[in-house]
């Protein structure tokens, strides 16, 4: 290995540690290519190397005309097999999120794409429930939910800012019972952009939900719209013989 290839990921290896112990906190900026070459007394393009190897591996994001802003590396676990509510996911963290209702409204005629996803009548109504979480003072989900009049006679803000899910249960006494899942990355869009703190990302992660009761009809689409770096997306898998 030659000494530059060593210099860089010494670099890499000390920036790291520096990350994960707190003495470069997260959303700070990394100090300038010219600054860093004063300190670690070396070329650019060594700089250069290790900072890429930094982004590549998550722990910096790099924002044109701004630097190489530190990323969070806390992240939270997201189930995609399980059907669960947000609140449920809530209340097993250690940071307690907060939900921000910022449309409620009630479609008298939804558009195609909608009736399409809901498989909606011509007389169907639906209600349109804007959400964002907001997690350390960051807003990082996105939750647009669709839900079909026919199965929700009503809904307020109080019931979006708490659980929908538990007021569906234990109010109108539905049985929930299975989604169907489509995880896909995305560019993010400028609802995306207005009401999350994307922080330069350029991509968002949308898992949308077609959710089911136990009759097997069809009465929820969701889109949740997460920012990349603060989520694993986790399933437990059993092979079967």
């Amino acid at each position: 290995m030659s000494v530059v290839t060593s210099k860089y990921l010494t670099i890499y290896n000390t920036l790291v540690e520096q990350i994960k112990n707190g003495a470069i906190p997260p959303q700070s900026l990394l100090p300038s290519e010219h600054e860093l070459t004063d300190q670690f007394q070396t070329s650019r393009e060594t700089i250069r190397k290790a900072l890429n190897l930094l982004s590549q591996n998550g722990y910096i994001q790099k924002v044109r005309g701004k630097g190489s802003i530190v990323i969070d590396i806390t992240k939270f676990d997201f189930p995609v097999s399980g059907l669960v509510s947000f609140k449920e996911l809530a209340d097993k963290m250690e940071s307690k999120p907060k939900t921000n209702v910022h449309e409620l409204s009630l479609i008298i005629k939804p558009d195609h794409f909608i009736r399409q996803q809901l498989q909606l009548t011509a007389k169907d109504q639906v209600w349109k429930v804007i959400r964002t979480r907001e997690i350390g003072g960051n807003k990082i989900i996105l939750d647009k939910d669709f839900l079909n009049k026919k199965y929700v006679p009503s809904l307020t803000e109080e019931i979006c800012e708490n659980s929908i899910y538990e007021y569906l249960e234990n109010e109108l006494n539905l049985n929930i019972s299975f989604a169907k899942k489509e995880i896909v990355v995305e560019e993010p869009t400028s609802e995306d952009r207005e009401l999350l703190n994307l922080e330069g990302f350029h991509n968002v992660v949308v898992i949308k939900s077609y959710v089911f009761l136990e009759d097997a009809s069809l009465f929820q689409y969701t889109e949740s719209r997460h920012r990349p770096d603060k989520f694993r997306f986790v399933d437990f898998a059993r092979r079967k013989h």
